[in-house]
């Protein structure tokens, strides 16, 4: 900073307020500074900053996968929010795994990022109480923390679920498969309530063979959807719990050639350019990341109302595979 003062003819405090950006600073000699910057390669030590100002102006994000479609324009928005405020984002996958989950979540707080957006893979997060005392801002998204009280945002999965399958049920449908996440998941437990809220809404029986709940890995979702179409009374529609294992339904359905109804959970690419295009319930996973982010950060600017939990609704788009009547 001192040969950046030099060679501009400024003061150090000059210098300090145009890497900054504080104001005070004349444009004409703001232009020097910066001219005398580039000039010598000068660079802001963020290190000494951090302990100057106690903040690193970063944050963290703890997603399940971060090759998951859904979580991709989630990410961005939480990242595009951070940058608004100077802040730099790390991201990380859980891979669905708890201990995965805490290992990245305190290791981030290691590193002493600001605050943190955590979608969380398990259903304690009591490791986490010492952080948040501490003075670290959480929001968690898509699912709610287990055993403390933070702030969270969720989408309302139950409502969905029991909009979509009542589609189908208005669409003459009875016999409805459902085609889930693992039941251990708050979000695939949310949508299987919906789903049978529905059901019963309409007075029909849920005969549990027609519920599946596992890993979405391809091989399962196959082996199950072939065996819901499988019998002498087999299912008519399927509810498919998220955009894996719906992709994977989708394939089953091409190749077996009936013409079975489908709503499925998550909107994904090139669902509307199917043959019939697939009816969707949609979530807004763009306007949960920007919206956790946003809490986040009126934490970090001092909010200190009570912790929050906001629930954002979901849409349902019919496109014409969640039209098809009933073939038998």
């Amino acid at each position: 900073m001192k040969d950046v003062a030099a060679r501009a003819g400024v003061g150090l405090k000059t210098v300090s307020r145009v890497v900054n950006g504080e104001e005070g600073v004349s444009p004409d000699t703001g232009r020097r500074v910066q001219e005398a910057i580039t000039a010598l390669g000068f660079r802001r030590n963020d290190s000494a900053r951090v302990l100057r100002k106690g903040r690193t102006a970063s944050v963290g994000l703890v997603l399940e996968d971060l090759a998951d479609p859904f979580y991709a324009p989630l990410s961005r928005a939480v990242e595009e929010v951070a940058r608004l405020h100077g802040a730099l984002l790390i991201n990380g996958s859980s891979t669905e795994d708890p201990a995965r989950e805490q290992e990245l979540v305190l290791a981030l707080c290691a590193r002493r990022v600001d605050g943190l957006v955590i979608v969380p893979a398990g259903d304690d997060h009591r490791y986490l109480a010492p952080e948040i005392a501490a003075g670290v801002a959480t929001v968690f998204v898509d699912r709610a923390p287990g055993l403390i009280e933070s702030d969270v945002v969720l989408t309302d999965g139950f409502a969905g679920a029991r909009e979509g399958t009542a589609h189908l049920i208005a669409h003459g449908h009875r016999r409805i498969g459902f085609v889930g996440d693992q039941p251990h998941i708050q979000t695939a437990s949310e949508r299987l309530r919906g789903y049978r809220a529905a059901m019963a809404d309409a007075g029909l029986p849920v005969h549990e063979p027609w519920i599946t709940l596992g890993p979405t890995d391809p091989a399962r979702v196959t082996a199950e959807t072939w065996r819901l179409l499988a019998g002498p009374e087999p299912v008519t529609a399927l509810f498919t719990g998220n955009n894996r294992v719906t992709v994977t339904a989708v394939r089953v359905l091409a190749a077996s050639g009936r013409r079975v109804a489908l709503v499925a959970f998550d909107d994904f690419e090139l669902a509307d350019l199917l043959s019939p295009a697939v009816t969707v319930v949609a979530q807004a996973p763009a306007q949960l990341g920007r919206t956790a982010a946003e809490l986040l950060f009126r934490r970090l600017e001092g909010t200190e109302q009570a912790t929050q939990r906001l629930t954002l609704p979901t849409r349902l788009l019919p496109r014409g595979s969640g039209e098809l009547p009933p073939q038998d």
